[in-house]
């Protein structure tokens, strides 16, 4: 699928980009272009990669016109650039609206503009049912992305749904592993908390299945495992070796959750089960062809998918950490 073709990949210097990036290379692209505002992690991944195929370009998906000179000549696009830490965007809304929102119109119409092939837009868990400000801008960010289907174009739009991953900047497993090194203490929330989780590898297999199999207008979201907070924080203490780590509960932060949902009740409606390890959300706009496409499909029977149920024991949780390389 993608031999000999451009990609480009916003905000790709984080984690999905790099793992993206790792598993794209051995399909023979014929470039790669990463697309961020941070030049020192740019370096940092040019020498990484050491790959002449990799071309970087410092820019902001708030600046139309950079973006769309960089979506010149391409074929692909991964849209991964977001303002993602729910608190910060609580406190800073307007920071977030611009660049969640406008970047991503931004990026429609780059691609537009550019012939773009398809473009695979990066969601999250907490655009169901959003609760917080961050979840908010997620979610107009797919209604954008889905609704750009019925533009005069023939670039082709999709969106990918997950939970949170592994390992990534920021994550709550790095977080954890600091705490319990730094200071023998692991800060929660909320004892009752629940998340939905996947590993890196998952995550980009997720967005080459919308990459391959979407006719453009539609969610893919993965079946993901859930786990609590707090048995993830025991896990790893655990695995520590220490015995004087305590867990201290702090309180809800402004806008979280106890429990994500995967899917609402409402989008479950239009859901249909893509195989055993995707689901599909059908827009309630009338995309040409869409429907009839996923006429023969199996619809989804559960009402929606909750963090709370079906959790991982430790020893479940113990070994998706090990798949990550996070445990040895």
């Amino acid at each position: 699928m993608f031999n000999n073709q451009v990609i480009l990949i916003t905000g790709g210097t984080g984690s999905w980009g790099h793992e993206l990036v790792k598993q794209l290379l051995p399909q023979n692209p014929k470039e790669i272009i990463i697309y961020s505002r941070n030049e020192s992690s740019q370096v940092a991944m040019s020498r990484i990669f050491e790959d002449d195929r990799l071309t970087f370009k410092i820019g902001d998906i708030r600046d139309k016109e950079a973006l769309t000179a960089a979506c010149r000549n391409v074929d692909y696009v991964y849209h991964l650039a977001a303002l993602k830490h729910v608190p910060i965007c609580e406190d800073q809304p307007y920071e977030a609206l611009k660049t969640n929102v406008v970047g991503t119109q931004n990026v429609i119409e780059a691609s537009i503009e550019n012939k773009v092939k398809k473009v695979v837009y990066i969601s999250t868990d907490k655009a169901a049912n959003p609760s917080n400000f961050y979840g908010m801008t997620k979610a107009i960010g797919e209604k954008l992305i889905l609704y750009a289907n019925l533009l005069p174009s023939s670039t082709r739009f999709v969106c990918v749904r997950g939970g949170n991953v592994l390992g990534t900047n920021g994550s709550v497993v790095h977080l954890f592993m600091d705490q319990i090194r730094d200071k023998g203490q692991v800060r929660i929330t909320d004892m009752q908390m629940t998340r939905f989780f996947l590993t890196l590898p998952d995550a980009i297999s997720l967005l080459f299945k919308a990459s391959a199999a979407s006719m453009g207008g539609e969610t893919f979201v993965m079946m993901m495992p859930t786990c609590k907070i707090v048995d993830l924080a025991e896990v790893l203490i655990e695995a520590s070796g220490r015995s004087d780590v305590e867990v201290v509960e702090t309180g809800i932060r402004p806008g979280e959750k106890i429990h994500e949902i995967l899917i609402s009740d409402y989008e479950s409606q239009s859901t249909v089960v893509y195989d055993e390890e995707y689901l599909v959300i059908l827009p309630t706009l009338s995309i040409p062809g869409l429907k009839e496409h996923y006429r023969n499909y199996p619809k989804l029977t559960a009402s929606s998918f909750s963090s709370d149920k079906n959790l991982m024991n430790k020893a479940e949780i113990r070994k998706i950490l090990e798949r990550g390389g996070f445990l040895p």
